[in-house]
């Protein structure tokens, strides 16, 4: 397996930074791919750059001059000989544009291809074609919207409360809920702009709130062929403004009878519409049992690991393998079997309290071990936390024979981490890993919710 991977490629660029880069750069040591790190200023000191095979610099902490800067990552996969590119997550790894200039430049994209990749940025688009594919769909505007008088209309149309999302969204950004149509206006003008600065486009569109829903993702690869196999499904409802802080996998509310139909389901559309690689599409579950559709995710998800736990599958190997050609079968090679269970929580330098981000320098840094625990970070001791980028400190998942023995896994690896220097996420984690709705699997999207309305309860 590995050498054939080295015949096609000859040295991978890594297109990103911190705990992603990392693993990129783990999973091509495991089969014998030489590395290149890109890294900006404040990097400079990273752990990617550290073990990447060669590190070049491209620019300032700013991301546009750096990490999004397009002719300098080429220009290094140029001078170093690298012939593949993988973006991770954030930053370029959905960038139709990048996907395309790495093709006539005879790089390979990591990933699927840029017109998959513009699908899913078309947040309309996507819902159209999953619609006609068979999949339910949330009510919703099917065109975008532009003006404050049309999200009235569709707002009308759909009933309230409503979701103002951006066309172009990605990591719950741009996402606005609006329940009274008074404040549909400055709703509306504020999520443009963040849509406007974040992806570079203002269109929006609406979409029926659920408010105590769950969130549900199915993880599939693709092989070149069209061939596709799910990988079973991850729970995400435990989120912040949109933004997942816990996953699990497999989902409780979920039986196997209703996995297999809809992982099915999934396997077929993403064969059918020819995407490659890895991929995701997300619903959301109502309380009757119901999956809607809400969107695809055309890259490797940074929850992915709880789904390699309980599957023995590498991801991010399998992306690597898949871009090289290799048929699906020889990667996974059994049945779907999803053993025992996991749990994950973004580890985040933020206030527990206020979620106020914070920088500076890590003093002390212990991870928890034992069996069943993982973490993946690029922080160390005496590490600087930059404020230009991402605040996610580390990824804690652990792996149990049942739900139960995950979640108790869980509390005590939260317990072990020691992290001095900059607040962290933790003392709210630890809450929500004791709340008895999350033990109890009795749980959805507004669990966070009421750590907001009792301040007291995340008090570090």
């Amino acid at each position: 397996m590995g050498s054939g991977v080295r015949a096609m490629f000859k040295k991978l660029l890594v297109a990103n930074r911190g705990e992603i880069a990392l693993r990129i750069i783990c999973a091509c040591k495991e089969l014998g791919i030489p590395t290149v790190a890109v890294y900006s200023e404040a990097d400079s000191q990273s752990l990617h750059v550290r073990f990447a095979d060669e590190a070049v610099c491209i620019g300032p902490a700013r991301p546009q001059a750096s990490y999004l800067n397009i002719p300098a990552i080429l220009s290094v996969a140029e001078i170093t000989g690298a012939d593949a590119v993988h973006p991770g997550y954030g930053f370029l790894s959905e960038d139709p544009v990048f996907a395309e200039v790495c093709d006539t430049c005879g790089i390979k994209f990591i990933g699927p291809s840029p017109e998959m990749i513009r699908l899913q940025a078309d947040k309309c688009g996507a819902r159209r074609k999953m619609e006609a594919a068979g999949l339910p769909v949330l009510p919703g505007s099917d065109t975008a919207v532009g003006t404050v008088e049309e999200a009235g209309e569709w707002a009308r149309k759909i009933g309230y409360p409503v979701l103002i999302k951006a066309v172009a969204g990605e990591s719950g950004f741009g996402i606005r809920c609006v329940k009274d149509p008074k404040d549909l206006a400055p709703t509306f003008a504020s999520a443009q702009r963040e849509a406007a600065a974040v992806m570079g486009s203002d269109q929006m569109y609406l979409e029926k709130w659920m408010p105590a829903a769950r969130h549900i993702e199915f993880q599939v690869l693709v092989d070149e062929a069209g061939n596709a196999v799910h990988l079973g499904e991850r729970e995400c409802s435990v989120q912040r403004r949109f933004q997942k802080v816990m996953e699990e996998s497999p989902s409780v509310a979920l039986d196997s009878e209703k996995r297999n139909e809809m992982g099915q389901l999934v396997e077929k559309i993403f064969s059918e519409i020819g995407y490659t690689n890895a991929g995701s599409m997300e619903f959301l579950m109502d309380e009757a049992g119901q999956l809607y559709f809400i969107e695809m995710t055309a890259r490797i998800q940074r929850e992915h690991p709880v789904t390699e736990l309980v599957t023995g599958i590498n991801l991010v190997k399998s992306q690597i393998l898949l871009a090289s050609g290799m048929p699906l079968q020889e990667i996974v090679s059994r049945p779907l079997e999803l053993r025992g269970h996991s749990i994950g929580c973004s580890i985040h330098a933020e206030s527990p309290r206020t979620f106020a981000p914070s920088s500076g320098e890590i003093k002390a840094w212990n991870v928890p071990g034992g069996f069943g625990v993982r973490v993946d970070s690029a922080c160390y001791a005496e590490c600087r936390i930059q404020p230009q980028y991402d605040t996610m400190l580390a990824k804690l998942m652990v792996h149990g024979q049942d739900r139960t023995d995950a979640v108790h896994r869980m509390s005590r690896a939260l317990d072990m981490f020691v992290m001095e220097g900059v607040e962290t996420s933790i003392p709210l984690l630890q809450k929500i890993i004791a709340d008895p709705d999350f033990q109890s699997g009795n749980y959805d999207s507004t669990i966070l919710e009421r750590y907001h309305r009792q301040p007291q309860l995340v008090q570090s």
